[in-house]
């Protein structure tokens, strides 16, 4: 008999189970309207490259004739003025050519005064039939060739006296020295190239940098954009510039095509030096106090069924066209749409152009919300249920 009655009790226990679980209220997702304000931001895009800091005139200094250098009159980081001595070479070589062709220079001349007096004397002689035509033809040549060779004597003496004046060097700008490629007592060889002896900079107040930037962002780099650029020797300073040059020849480095911009990068307190790599950000894009949009509010479409049951009116029909947007308004219980034409992108907002206002409402888009869990306390369906929070006495 006391079986039969525990199999009758576990019966009712689990036909209660299953009765709770099929007659239990269901907890549904909670379905909203999700909404954000029309705000005024600044729009911006920007590209990034890395670059080198030069100065915008850079001039190497050299000589067009070898020999040993005999004096430096300037060293690293001096401050030079145009046509001032920076260097001589050694002179005595030079001299001594200049000696030699000064002499035949000399010989030139008197020989060329000789035949012309000779010339002149047979000629008028040729006139009155005094000499013969061979003869006048002779002292004719004689004369040309010395005239020839007069002149090509002044020529040769005319080189070797500049020659001479090339020994002196001086340097060609206002600027500073920022290399020195000899020392004194050095020979350097003027053959096929100019050998460099220093490099002067012209203004280090005014820089530039020259940037290379990849094939997929040059579209988007013009003349006079702003630029800001760090350098790893001033990681806390921020330099500004603009764009001065966009050059039309590409680099190709390990197959990555990247084209060079040069950058107007004033340094007034001579902070930056010619040499330091500059991480640049080239802004090509910049619009200030635009009114804008979240960009999925441009792409919300309202269901007209899930709205209705979310107690939203529908109020007006979004006109049809390729050059606009729509965007929908809430207004209260009511969303309508309105006409809009789209702008630049930045970041999740875009800007707009329209019948809309700073505050407005828009929506954009439906969010569900999963209904929150209950604490259950997990007890024996045979132990006695609480009594209400009572004491016994």
């Amino acid at each position: 008999m006391k079986k039969k009655t525990l199999w009758v009790i576990i019966g009712i226990i689990a036909a209660a189970s299953v009765l709770f679980l099929v007659l239990r209220p269901s907890r549904k997702e909670r379905v909203t309207l999700e909404t954000a304000r029309v705000e005024r931001i600044d729009i911006s895009s920007s590209v990034t490259a890395t670059g080198t800091v030069e100065p915008v005139t850079k001039v190497e200094v050299g000589t067009q004739v070898s020999g040993i250098i005999s004096k430096l009159y300037v060293d690293y980081n001096d401050v030079v003025k145009a046509g001032q001595v920076i260097a001589e070479m050694d002179k005595v070589n030079l001299q001594a050519e200049l000696s030699a062709a000064n002499a035949q220079l000399a010989t030139a001349k008197t020989e060329f005064e000789y035949q012309e007096k000779e010339y002149n004397r047979i000629k008028t002689l040729h006139d009155k039939e005094l000499v013969s035509d061979s003869e006048f033809d002779q002292a004719q040549y004689q004369y040309q060739s010395a005239r020839n060779a007069y002149s090509q004597t002044q020529a040769s003496y005319t080189k070797v006296k500049r020659n001479l004046s090339y020994a002196t060097i001086t340097s060609p700008i206002d600027g500073v020295v920022i290399s020195k490629a000899v020392e004194e007592g050095q020979t350097v060889a003027a053959g096929f190239s100019t050998p460099t002896l220093f490099t002067i900079a012209k203004d280090l107040t005014d820089m530039q940098v020259v940037a290379n930037v990849d094939e997929a962002d040059i579209g988007q780099v013009k003349e006079g954009q702003r630029v800001t650029y760090t350098v790893a020797a001033y990681p806390d300073d921020v330099f500004e510039g603009r764009v001065r040059q966009v050059r039309l020849e590409a680099t190709t480095t390990s197959n990555v095509v990247t084209y060079e911009v040069v950058i107007n990068a004033p340094n007034p307190d001579l902070k930056v030096k010619p040499g330091l790599t500059a991480t640049i950000t080239i802004y090509t894009l910049e619009e200030d106090d635009v009114l804008s949009v979240p960009t999925k509010a441009l792409r919300f479409n309202p269901d007209p069924e899930i709205v209705r049951e979310l107690g939203i009116t529908i109020k007006g029909e979004p006109s049809r066209s390729d050059s606009t947007k729509t965007v929908w308004v809430r207004n209260g219980d009511t969303i309508s749409p309105v006409q809009v034409s789209a702008g630049n992108t930045s970041g999740d907002r875009t800007g707009i152009r329209g019948n809309l206002e700073d505050g407005d409402e828009v929506v954009t888009g439906l969010t569900t919300e999963a209904p929150k869990k209950q604490e259950t306390v997990e007890r024996s369906p045979f132990a006695p249920g609480p009594r209400g929070g009572q004491n016994r006495r």
